[in-house]
């Protein structure tokens, strides 16, 4: 009988399965290609203090954006309301507008917090100037590019009849890493390359443009014939994507204070990418499913976990299992392919197995009540489900990896 509740229970999630297997699979090769070239670049983490903490919160927010960004497209799909067009008012042209507007803006604060966090330690760091700039130009370059791959992805899934629920997510965490990271590189390489008053006066420029574009969005005046989705997803999701910056910026602070580990120890770098792209692409994946079945009536936003939610967190544990013992094997043989230092092939699938495990674990409950809270409070999930959910799952994950490298005497 259990055998046959099982092959039922795969049957009816068999697009979950595949789908989601394939995305996060993928997701995570691209993550450890980031991870390889993180490897290869440490010597700018000695010249740029403080980078890896603005490093991990861009990555984290980007992530977080477009992966937002996915999920409404994927519930516009399922209630009927998307359509491929750039028209004035459209679900996409909205989408569009609001993610360029977020990322600039985003970046912005990120610099500045990130320059804060730091000041407030008494840790030496790059200038401030130093910090915005490459935080701006380096997340605009990966978030252009985001978009691209957001839109291509939702018109495929549109014309395919796709459930992007199970592919958005992971492939967004995904390219987010492979894109964000050598973009934000680049623009450390124009820092270490250019006179200071340079970069401080394209700190102004970019300030200036930032907050003018972030206003004009949020202030204006909506079309009395057409409701202002772009306006309403900025106000909506400027609030939450703030408070998210908080654990972005700590899940930095974390991997920066144990740099020097990772470092000595090319494997875990390589892997620590792909580690923490995938508790981004679980996460993602079970709360796009969580928000569409919300919006469709299917899942009632109860006190405790209902049958189905139960079901979506078996699948969660389901595709953790292969794809972090595939991470903790490919990076060991990463490193040793490429002549770089690695603790040994056990202690590599013990720390990507049992870190994973516990991190999707959290996760589960996470982005339940995430969803739950964000519907009883009457909030879109969609603007405020992801954001939350994977920049936690950032500074969670960093603390049960580094937690488990430690402990286990790496």
């Amino acid at each position: 009988m259990r055998e046959i509740g099982a092959v039922r229970f795969i049957g009816e999630n068999k697009e979950a399965f595949s789908m989601g297997l394939a995305a996060t699979v993928v997701s995570s090769l691209v993550a450890l290609t980031a991870g390889l070239f993180l490897s290869s670049l440490t010597d700018y983490l000695t010249l740029l203090p403080g980078l890896m903490i603005v490093l991990y919160a861009a990555i984290g927010m980007r992530g977080t954006i477009f992966g937002a960004m996915g999920s409404r497209l994927g519930t516009a799909m399922h209630i009927g309301t998307f359509e491929l067009s750039f028209r004035k008012g459209s679900v996409l042209r909205a989408n569009f507008e609001s993610s360029i507007v977020l990322s600039l803006f985003m970046s912005l604060a990120m610099g500045l917090a990130a320059r804060g966090l730091l000041l407030a330690m008494g840790s030496d760091s790059i200038t401030l100037s130093q910090f915005v700039f490459i935080s701006i130009v380096g997340g605009m370059m990966a978030s252009f590019m985001l978009l691209l791959l957001n839109v291509l992805m939702a018109r495929e899934g549109f014309k395919r009849e796709w459930d992007i629920d199970n592919i958005s997510s992971p492939l967004m965490a995904a390219a987010g890493d492979l894109i964000t990271l050598p973009m934000i590189f680049l623009a450390a390489w124009m820092v270490l390359h250019s006179p200071l008053w340079v970069i401080d006066g394209a700190f102004f420029v970019l300030t200036l443009i930032a907050v003018i574009l972030f206003l004009r969005v949020l202030l204006r005046k909506s079309d009395k014939r057409a409701y202002d989705e772009a306006k309403r997803i900025v106000k909506h999701s400027s609030p939450i994507l703030l408070i998210c910056l908080i654990p972005g910026l700590m899940a930095g602070l974390v991997i920066d204070s144990q740099v020097e580990t990772l470092i000595t120890s090319a494997a875990l770098l390589i892997l620590l990418p792909a580690f923490l792209n995938e508790g981004n692409a679980l996460s993602g994946i079970l709360t796009s499913r969580l928000s569409s079945m919300i919006h469709m009536g299917t899942l009632q936003p109860d006190r405790f976990p209902s049958r189905m939610a139960g079901a979506n967190f078996l699948i969660v544990y389901m595709l953790s299992i292969p794809v972090f013992m595939m991470l903790g094997l490919a990076a060991h043989w990463l490193a040793i392919i490429s002549g770089a230092s690695s603790p040994g092939l056990p202690l590599m699938l013990g720390i990507s197995l049992i870190a994973g495990l516990i991190t999707a674990s959290i996760l589960n409950v996470l982005c339940y009540y995430i969803a739950v809270g964000a519907t009883r409070l009457d909030l879109n999930p969609d603007d405020h489900s992801i954001p939350l959910a994977t920049s936690t799952m950032d500074m969670i994950g960093t603390m049960v990896f580094v937690a488990l490298v430690l402990l286990m005497s790496v």
